[in-house]
């Protein structure tokens, strides 16, 4: 079975819906989210890339990093298909099962990002108020056992979620709110009691999610108490430093993600269209922004980028120049 199609319906499939009341405007409205899923994909596999090629970045803040990427480029190829099909063919339909896969993977992605952003926090925390012990404790093994915790972490939090969905007696025909599969639009109006569903999915947010944000205010907390008691005003600016970076990584994931959570479940009477675009700045905000931020504020990576082009850019001219003197 195909994940989406625009034949007739059957009452196993959903209808996914873009920007309600602007379906005549879609192939422009197409143009700047097609842009920005660009961004989001050259940006993370490039961060990616030069993290891995280059051998000084092999730290552990670099290799948080780099899980933030990963985590933000899978969420972006998980939506990809079904956004621009909408929007581009008008291809609304997705199969139940389908949609319950990429719902999984939505949230997976979504709260593996919410756990490497606390991680992220850790590191920032150790490097500024134990910088002594840094090294010794976030060596090689200890980084790669904290990145297989968070994934095991996920599917085991997530999966109950899925096979309660299982059991759901869904309407024919269903239109969601977004164009892609999110789990309290899909739990919304079902022939079955949704508030269990609800109950479980909001108990994984505000555990998942809650937890995290948790851990990043009191890692914080710490931080800024360890910076206050630093005398030289330059070594504080330049600890808070390390942290801007994270904590704007921070604000545009939670924001998006918290406004768009309260929006489903508290303000049932918002206009489709808010929820639309708050759906999908959630989604796109944070993998088009953070590989800008990341590659404007830390200077390592800025100049290693610099350099792979520059190293790039002298291996196609060389190439050239090879294929001139053969004619």
């Amino acid at each position: 079975m195909m994940i989406f199609n625009n034949t007739t319906s059957s009452p196993s499939t959903f209808l996914l819906t873009a920007f309600p009341g602007l379906e005549l405007a879609h192939v422009w409205i197409s143009i700047p989210v097609c842009c920005l899923y660009i961004i989001a994909l050259l940006g993370n596999t490039m961060i990616l890339f030069v993290i891995f090629v280059k051998q000084h970045l092999h730290k552990p803040m670099y290799y948080f990093l780099s899980m933030l990427s990963a985590a933000d480029l899978c969420l972006t190829i998980t939506t990809l298909p079904t956004v621009l099909g909408v929007l581009w063919f008008h291809a609304r339909e997705i199969s139940v099962k389908a949609c319950l896969i990429q719902m999984f993977f939505v949230h997976a992605f979504s709260f593996l990002e919410s756990s490497v952003l606390a991680i992220m926090a850790f590191d920032r925390f150790m490097a500024i108020c134990n910088p002594l012990k840094y090294a010794t404790i976030l060596k090689d093994m200890m980084i790669l056992a904290i990145g297989l915790f968070i994934c095991v972490r996920q599917l085991i939090f997530i999966f109950p979620m899925l096979l309660a969905l299982k059991t759901v007696s869904f309407q024919e025909r269903k239109e969601l709110s977004h164009p892609f599969c999110y789990h309290p639009d899909i739990i919304r109006d079902t022939y079955s009691n949704p508030w269990i569903n609800s109950f479980l999915g909001l108990f994984l947010q505000l555990y998942m999610t809650g937890t995290d944000l948790m851990f990043i205010l009191v890692s914080y907390v710490l931080i800024i108490r360890a910076v206050l008691s630093i005398v030289a005003p330059k070594k504080q600016k330049k600890a808070l430093n390390t942290c801007v970076c994270h904590i704007c990584a921070v604000t545009i994931f939670y924001v998006p993600m918290i406004s768009l959570s309260f929006t489903h479940r508290l303000l049932s009477s918002t206009p489709r269209v808010i929820c639309s675009i708050l759906a999908n700045v959630y989604l796109l905000l944070p993998p088009v922004l953070n590989p800008i931020i990341y590659s404007l504020k830390t200077r390592t990576i800025r100049q290693a980028m610099i350099q792979l082009l520059q190293t790039k850019g002298s291996w196609s001219r060389n190439v050239r120049g090879l294929r001139g003197s053969w004619d």
